[in-house]
């Protein structure tokens, strides 16, 4: 059986440690793991720690970085991906995903990508249950967007309420399933 490529993309909440036993677990499977990172994601955890747990390319949000060999980077990332998984996918990453908004490696792979893709959302309540952030994740799962999550759970704000990332071995069953790994 053919390794799958899982395209991990992880965006900035402080859910995004979640992301780590998603990778892990994924990895453990067979998995070859790519995480792309976008800039706010930076900001919670660094690149480093991505690429020990993953094993494998760890990718910034700059586009512009001259690659190690010429190739375009987000086409390539989109074609080779047996699944994209955005984890935690914040409203923002929803927003700009449902507009067709590309202004970071993730989104770009995200709109080129022919293969399956998952959004485990992760928010406060208040943005979650926002009438735009419903509209928007109706859009998607109307253009056939997968979701998972979320649940209710401890948030970030010190609440309990809607918007806590799904749990990690869901979002790696639900990766399975769409990756056929």
């Amino acid at each position: 059986m053919k390794t799958k490529n899982i395209i991990i993309g992880v965006t900035g909440s402080v859910a995004c440690y979640k992301a780590l036993d998603v990778i892990s677990g994924l990895r453990k499977l067979g998995a070859r793991i790519t995480v792309v990172l976008t800039k706010e994601a930076e900001e919670f955890i660094k690149p480093i720690l991505f690429q020990a747990v993953s094993g494998g390319k760890v990718i910034s949000h700059d586009m512009f970085k001259a690659p190690e060999e010429w190739e375009v980077e987000h086409i390539s990332l989109a074609q080779a991906a047996d699944c994209i998984a955005v984890l935690p996918a914040t409203a923002n990453i929803i927003a700009k995903i449902a507009s067709g908004i590309c202004d970071d490696m993730l989104t770009c792979a995200v709109c080129a990508t022919k293969a399956p893709v998952l959004l485990a959302p992760a928010m406060n309540e208040g943005m979650y249950t926002n009438k735009i952030t419903q509209e928007n994740i109706q859009k998607l799962k109307k253009s056939g967007i997968n979701f998972t999550g979320p649940i209710k759970g401890s948030l970030a704000c010190g609440k309990l309420g809607m918007g806590h990332i799904q749990d990690p071995q869901i979002i790696i069953k639900e990766v399975k399933s769409l990756s056929g790994l």
